[in-house]
């Protein structure tokens, strides 16, 4: 399912979006439902260009006259029969605003119309396709109704009646239906076509009033390639029903060409023209003079007409107006050329001989683009100018007008420009925090920390408490890699120790040899004064003894050494160390 809400905003033109705001805002002031309906809505979903706009209140739409003029809009022509107005708002915007009705035939060619309902509205029109309707109300706008199944024959590219005996009862249809397969390059179902056969064998137009005569014939010059459309009907024999003088010999076709090739040249520069107008005197060049004003007296929008008549004056005027002194340079043409009447553009731009007037729609159309390819976005980076600033999107109109004037040639010229408009450099940021200055003689805050490395080349040392001679404690030996220094010497972590030599361990006391303690046993102010502060070597075995014995004890290591002896080996090896001081 598509997203007409997204459609609605990004498939129409401004100028489109625009008048349907208006007409939205008249319906709810009148306490109106206002659906978007037809040939809008199949383009809509087809992705074709949305040409016009067909609106329609469940109300008599006729009583909106007034305050559609009021809003803006112009009324080109009304229908009393189907309560239409045929309106165009600025902007080349055309639109048929109707009411809701249903529609009988009691002969036919010979509708009858009620007020209805707007699926009873939708019921009663040609095709499937043009079957649909969207909400324009608020709390269900964009919602799509599609009683007869229109998206399926338009993903089918198909035109398929809505009724069986659409033909008979309405034979404009048939014309219809030629039209909208030469534009949208669409075939009619098979039923369908069977049914377009027979209608054209039985003479079903000769049914055909005046009033779709007349409208039938003007959309022709509403059609993107009216020629096109022209050769499908001429081929098909409907021609001579509508207006049998209006033929494509009568023509001024390679005219009719390059009108086109104009209009897609102001469409690449964002002009929207309409080219009915300025088709009407292509396409009836050749025409007797009567012939032309008997078209233009069938014609169901008299507004139409007056488009026609003054178009011929209105460019003139403008021809005038591009060539005087207020578009004397490129950027003063540029913007008289986009606020003027597209169709009065057009018209000059096609039709206008003077030198110098082709020299700026040459311009207009090639050279002065070129200046938006110039603009210094990188600089006004640099210059802290970016989109989030308020007159951003004017600066660069400026800024382009600029270099199409060729008055910014240089760096230099472009930062000059830019100076007035660049915001000052934001302050360097405040640092509130403070530095942290690292304590002296700080305490680690884990036993990690604390642990003394480990040198791999030091060899370690033998400490070796000695007992009391007559102690049975045996004799413990605990080895260090490195001495701690002095200050920390609380925090000295002991290693587990070499093995000393059985001899060793029988000339030192009469207790079996010492066990070297697995678990980190807590040290005492002797470990301290006993390590070394140079990491020390590898001593004999005999050395060791007789450094142990001649030293003499500290005085304050005596109870400690008292407690040891007394103490069982066991309990020694499950006491856990000391806490941290």
């Amino acid at each position: 399912m598509a997203d007409y809400i997204y459609l609605l905003e990004n498939r129409l033109s401004q100028a489109q979006q625009s008048s349907l705001k208006k007409v939205r805002e008249i319906a709810k002031d009148k306490g109106l439902t206002v659906f978007l309906v037809g040939g809008a809505v199949r383009d809509l979903t087809s992705g074709s260009p949305v040409r016009d706009l067909d609106v329609a209140v469940q109300g008599n739409a006729l009583k909106l006259k007034k305050d559609i003029e009021k809003s803006g809009g112009v009324i080109a022509g009304e229908h009393d029969a189907t309560q239409t107005l045929f309106v165009t708002f600025p902007g080349g915007v055309r639109m048929e605003i109707g009411g809701t009705l249903s529609v009988t035939y009691p002969k036919p060619g010979k509708p009858v119309y009620k007020p209805a309902t707007i699926l009873d509205d939708l019921r009663r029109r040609d095709f499937t396709a043009n079957a649909m309707a969207l909400s324009l109300n608020d709390g269900s706008y964009a919602l799509l109704m599609d009683p007869l199944n229109g998206v399926a024959d338009i993903e089918n590219r198909e035109l398929r009646l809505v009724n069986n005996y659409g033909f008979i009862e309405d034979p404009a249809r048939m014309i219809r239906a030629a039209r909208f397969s030469a534009r949208l390059g669409w075939l009619m179902d098979e039923r369908t076509q069977a049914r377009y056969e027979t209608g054209k064998q039985e003479e079903y137009i000769t049914a055909l009033d005046d009033f779709h005569r007349g409208y039938e014939t003007e959309e022709i010059f509403h059609e993107e390639d009216p020629l096109r459309v022209l050769r499908r009907l001429e081929s098909e024999g409907w021609m001579k029903y509508l207006f049998p003088a209006l033929t494509v010999a009568k023509a001024n076709v390679p005219e009719m060409e390059r009108l086109r090739d104009v209009q897609g040249q102001l469409l690449t520069q964002g002009i929207h023209a309409e080219t009915a107008a300025a088709s009407f005197p292509l396409l009836t060049a050749k025409l007797a003079p009567k012939d032309v004003a008997a078209l233009k007296a069938s014609f169901v929008r008299p507004g139409f007409v007056a488009e026609v008549e003054a178009l011929e004056g209105e460019g003139k005027a403008f021809a005038a107006e591009l060539a005087g002194k207020n578009a004397s340079s490129p950027s003063q043409a540029w913007k008289l050329l986009h606020a003027s009447k597209p169709e009065s553009v057009l018209w000059v731009a096609f039709s206008s001989k003077n030198t110098a007037i082709q020299a700026k729609f040459k311009g207009f159309f090639s050279e002065w683009q070129q200046a938006k390819q110039k603009l210094p976005y990188a600089l006004m980076q640099e210059m802290r100018i970016t989109p989030d600033l308020p007159v951003y999107e004017e600066l660069l109109d400026k800024l382009f007008f600029e270099l199409m004037d060729g008055k910014l040639t240089t760096t230099e010229d472009m930062k000059a420009f830019l100076e007035p408009y660049s915001p000052p450099a934001p302050p360097p940021p405040v640092h509130l925090r403070r530095a942290r200055v690292a304590k002296k003689d700080a305490k680690p805050k884990s036993r990690k920390k604390a642990a003394a490395p480990v040198v791999p080349d030091a060899e370690p040392v033998a400490v070796v408490h000695v007992a009391a001679a007559k102690s049975e404690v045996p004799v413990k030996v605990v080895a260090s890699t490195k001495p701690a220094p002095v200050k920390a010497a609380a925090k000295k972590v002991v290693a587990p120790a070499k093995k000393v030599p059985v001899k060793v361990a029988k000339k030192v006391v009469k207790a079996p040899p010492a066990k070297v303690v697995a678990k980190k046993t807590p040290v005492k102010p002797v470990a301290r004064k006993a390590a070394s502060k140079a990491p020390a070597k590898k001593v004999p075995a005999k050395v060791v003894k007789k450094a142990a014995v001649a030293k003499k004890p500290v005085k304050k290591t005596a109870p400690v050494l008292k407690k040891a002896a007394k103490t069982p080996v066991k309990a020694l090896a499950k006491k856990s160390p000391a806490k941290r001081r």
